[in-house]
């Protein structure tokens, strides 16, 4: 992208806002040098980084950055031999620390959320513990070499302090003795060059022979270090040369081991980098309530509720366009002050946030596509650069963006055709727009020429849009309405503002009469648009009215299910107990029959049967009396009952066979070792004695086709996933499946989230989550059903 297009459109102040939000220099370096990108598969990967960014912090709410510093000098200085000093080698290890936080910090996210690039890009940062662990081993917070940084450092620094406690006492010992204290400016001693004195009186000096130092300004003090300590000063000063050599050679070793692993370091500091620059994006997004727009190489885009970024929030009106399908040049007329370059702006901006990886102030279903170039002339009043409000500076800068223009641009003209005569303004204006449509590329100008408000209606693919005014506050709304040409308001004003009626009215009556039907026809589309916008107004909020009653209303199904589920529950729970205690006592009954059987040579007497038979009815559920009204299988009832048939005997619910024909309406039936006389509507039929009507009711049931363990919704809309979603879930319980998967792809992820956010709230499924590894990943979405 071209420089001037950057700083036309204001990028340049995005990236400042953005550098606020870097947590190092790093960060705020990688911001400096962001421009937007042509491929789209780069952009789509710098949205996807954000969106990641986006996800850590709304569920941590903040990234660990603390500790990270600049180190890419140090470590290219160390690689070349140099030595580095404490403060640089603290620099490296609190680097190390931080760069490690960081990544046990991703690494604890991605358990739970899906973040591959953040994932990938952390997995870089080597650790290096070992290195961090020795240089905090051998140097404090304070940047001081500690003693115990080597043997040979810890021993000198213990004869260094042997020395000046030897020297303190001597000098002490003078400073304490009567006839010492009188040649002595003050009792104490100090230190001069590194060196041990005490202040002496300027008559007094060769008392004490030594070293005289240092003076005091009016020359009545010296500072003198005595004779008595001047060997001991001077071994003092040879530990301390050593313990310098010592520290340089501690300082050495450590450099020469971040020498050994610099391309690491260096590396790291580009993934902590990169990092950085990530998470200032998310922030940022956050900070503007943007959202992550669907990228695509169409030249299509649709802003939804877009609102510009460096307008105050409280200030700014949200604008919808579109641009790319059914036209693909809007020109946008109407007043000044109307808001039409910023809207001009706005979709120059947003394309180049977009490019650059950036989410956009805007609402979900915002779709942007990617351009090779960006131009725009815009040289309003607003422009810091003065100089483009000149004809000739237009026409220089219009040359050089004709000469570039294709299929894959974007231009954006403000006031086209401006500073000259009108009627040859207005011409230029229809040629240039014409030559750049012939191009192939996508165009929005602003313009005050009322000529191409008719220009645009003989074009289909190019469009009339202007700015609301309300001529009531005559005051301009700010709201773009594409497809209404704009209007002059200059008698609306004049009106207001006093202006006599008979020069308005003279006035008019120079306008052209077909320019005054033009303003009338333009007035009542305004007044339309409004009357629809109120009227989509008014539905939406019926619409969320229905919605909030809908949930209302399945909030209650589902309590009244449930109540009907514990009901269900506990007359089951009843019916098996009363079921069971029907059986202990059948047992009991066919135990005494066949006692009976046995005692009398199964020459059972007539009222021993009866009364058993009695006691058999009394121990069956009076649920039975449910079973007999409406028989499970109605199929087979409707079959006429034969020799051989299997049945239950209702009143007994037991489990029979026919084994003959006593009349049309009753048969008889053996049940264990007793047979019986039974009405045939005591009967119900449960295995028909033909194989046929067996075969039959097979062939019926395999016939049914199998439900896949998956159904594939790529390529399908939202709404239309949804429809084949409901529908298979509907045939997956009822073929008993207990685990679906619905493949939607990966793409931008939207399907996926629809798909997800349908299922969240449906009758038939227990849960849902991601693909695993071999379940398709992002693309695929795993169901259990209830």
């Amino acid at each position: 992208m071209e420089a001037r297009t950057l700083s036309t459109l204001e990028f340049d102040k995005i990236i400042v806002q953005l550098a606020d939000y870097a947590s190092s220099s790093l960060g705020r370096e990688k911001i400096e040098q962001l421009t937007p990108v042509a491929e789209l598969e780069e952009v789509e990967r710098r949205q996807q980084a954000t969106r990641e960014g986006t996800t850590v912090l709304r569920l941590r709410g903040s990234v660990p950055f603390g500790g990270i510093r600049d180190i890419r000098s140090a470590c290219k200085r160390a690689s070349m031999g140099g030595v580095l000093n404490t403060t640089e080698l603290l620099d490296i290890a609190s680097t190390l620390y931080g760069g490690g936080r960081l990544k046990t910090f991703i690494a604890s996210i991605t358990e739970e959320e899906s973040l591959p690039l953040l994932k990938e890009l952390v997995s870089q940062v080597e650790r290096l513990s070992g290195l961090e662990n020795e240089i905090n081993r051998a140097i404090d917070e304070n940047g001081v070499v500690v003693d115990s940084a080597s043997s040979a450092l810890s021993q000198i620094r213990g004869q260094i302090r042997g020395a000046e406690k030897r020297i303190r006492e001597r000098l002490e010992q003078m400073i304490r003795n009567s006839n010492t204290q009188k040649m002595l400016q003050d009792p104490i001693v100090t230190i001069r060059n590194d060196r041990f004195v005490i202040p002496v009186k300027q008559e007094y000096r060769h008392v004490f022979g030594g070293i005289v130092h240092d003076q005091s300004s009016s020359g009545a003090t010296l500072f003198i270090e005595p004779q008595v300590v001047v060997n001991i000063s001077n071994e003092l000063r040879e530990l301390k040369l050593k313990e310098a050599r010592e520290v340089e050679k501690i300082l050495s070793a450590l450099s020469a081991k971040v020498a050994e692993v610099a391309e690491v370091l260096l590396h790291n500091m580009e993934c902590l980098a990169e990092a950085d620059f990530i998470f200032a994006k998310a922030s940022y997004a956050q900070a503007l309530k943007a959202i992550q727009p669907v990228m695509n190489d169409k030249g299509y885009l649709r802003i939804k509720k877009g609102r510009h970024p460096l307008i105050p929030a409280e200030q700014v009106v949200p604008i919808d366009i579109e641009l790319g399908k059914s036209y693909t040049a809007i020109v946008v007329t109407g007043p000044n002050t109307g808001g039409k370059t910023v809207s001009l702006k706005t979709v120059g901006l947003f394309s180049l946030m977009a490019m650059a990886g950036l989410h956009i102030p805007a609402e979900e279903g915002t779709e942007m596509t990617i351009f090779e170039g960006v131009y725009a002339d815009i040289g309003d009043e607003q422009s810091i650069e003065q100089s483009l409000s000149t004809f000739s500076s237009h026409m220089t800068n219009i040359s050089h963006i004709l000469q570039h223009v294709n299929n894959r641009s974007l231009v954006l003209f403000d006031e086209l055709g401006a500073g000259t005569d009108p009627t040859e303004g207005a011409a230029l204006a229809m040629a240039i727009i014409d030559y750049v449509h012939q191009r192939g590329a996508r165009l929005v100008a602003t313009t005050h020429y009322s000529e191409l408000k008719a220009y645009a209606y003989d074009r289909p693919q190019i469009v009339n849009a202007s700015v609301e005014f309300d001529e009531v506050t005559l005051r301009p709304t700010y709201r773009l309405l594409v497809g209404i040409p704009g209007r002059s308001n200059a008698f609306a004003i004049a009106s207001r503002l006093g202006l006599p009626e008979k020069i308005l009215q003279q006035a008019r009556d120079f306008v052209k009469t077909e320019e005054t039907e033009i303003d009338t026809m333009i007035a009542s589309l305004e007044e339309n648009q409004r009357k629809a916008e109120a009227e989509r107004r008014t539905v939406e909020h019926l619409r969320a009215e229905l919605e909030l009653a809908r949930e209302e209303l399945a909030r209650e199904l589902a309590i009244l299910e449930e109540k009907k589920e514990q009901l269900y529950r506990q007359a089951e729970e009843e019916a098996r107990a009363a079921v069971e205690k029907a059986r202990k006592e059948a047992e009991q009954i066919i135990f005494d029959l066949r006692r009976l059987a046995r005692e009398e040579h199964a020459n059972i007497k007539e009222h021993k049967l009866i009364e058993a038979r009695k006691r058999l009815e009394e121990a069956v559920p009076t649920l039975r009396k449910r079973k007999k009204q409406k028989p499970k299988n109605v199929p087979l009832n409707q079959q006429p009952l034969e020799v051989g048939d299997e049945v239950r005997v209702l009143s007994f619910n037991q489990k029979g066979e026919i084994v003959g024909k006593v009349s049309d309406n009753e048969f008889q039936v053996q049940i264990g070792i007793v047979k019986m006389n039974v009405k045939a509507d005591n009967l119900e039929k449960l295995k028909s004695a033909r194989p046929q009507a067996t075969q039959q009711i097979t062939r019926i049931t395999s016939a049914r086709e199998p439900v896949r363990m998956e159904l594939d919704v790529r390529g399908h809309t939202v709404e239309e996933a949804i429809i084949r979603i409901d529908k298979y879930l509907d045939e997956a319980v009822l073929s008993g499946l207990n685990q679906v998967s619905i493949i939607h792809g990966k793409g931008t992820g939207a399907l996926g989230l629809g798909v997800q956010k349908y299922l969240r709230n449906h009758r038939l499924v227990k849960s849902f989550r991601w693909g695993g590894q071999g379940e398709g990943g992002l693309g695929a979405t795993i169901v259990e059903l209830k």
